[in-house]
């Protein structure tokens, strides 16, 4: 999978999530907006959790090579109120992870900053301690390749939740299922 360097931004857009073009909010008590920290590659697997299908517009991803941080702001889809009480929910929530000295993409283009993508994934996998790589496996064979000096990610629900359309579903290949 060949992957293209990613070109410095100058900051996130805060406009335009991807969410319907109505939304019906839903109230959100700051003592329920999702913090996590993740310091090692088992924190790292709770935060790919709840990022699962994610929703990420192109245009709200940035590598800030001065500060060496990526980040990124997504749609979260919240899987915890879905099985809990049903709701479907999605939450406007920041991503990002400090220590970066490289990042690449692969199956994307950041000339089409509206173009989403859904998260499927997100692992470390060390090189030298405590060096290592992040991998952010997207829907569609898009991914990005964060090389980073240690782990340091935080996850921040940012705001108001919004209902989401439908809970998202997962087709499995006849392949897949074995």
């Amino acid at each position: 999978m060949a992957t293209k360097p990613i070109p410095a931004f100058s900051f996130l857009s805060t406009a335009g999530s991807p969410k319907t073009s109505s939304p019906q909010t839903v109230p959100c008590d700051e003592s329920e907006r999702l913090r996590l920290i993740a310091m090692d590659d088992e924190d790292l697997a709770v935060v790919s959790c709840h990022m699962q299908d994610a929703l990420v517009r192109v245009g709200d991803m940035a590598y800030l090579p001065n500060v060496r941080r990526f980040a990124l702001v997504a749609a979260r889809f919240d899987w915890c109120a879905s099985v809990q009480s049903g709701r479907t929910e999605r939450a406007r929530t920041g991503l990002h992870f400090e220590g970066v000295t490289r990042a690449a993409r692969t199956g994307f283009d950041p000339a089409l900053p509206d173009a989403v993508l859904n998260v499927l994934s997100i692992a470390f996998e060390p090189t030298q301690a405590p060096a290592g790589v992040v991998k952010i496996v997207f829907s569609g064979g898009a991914a990005l390749r964060l090389e980073v000096e240690c782990l340091e990610a935080q996850l921040h629900d940012m705001g108001e939740r919004w209902m989401a359309r439908a809970a998202p579903v997962h087709k499995i290949d006849d392949d897949a299922k074995g």
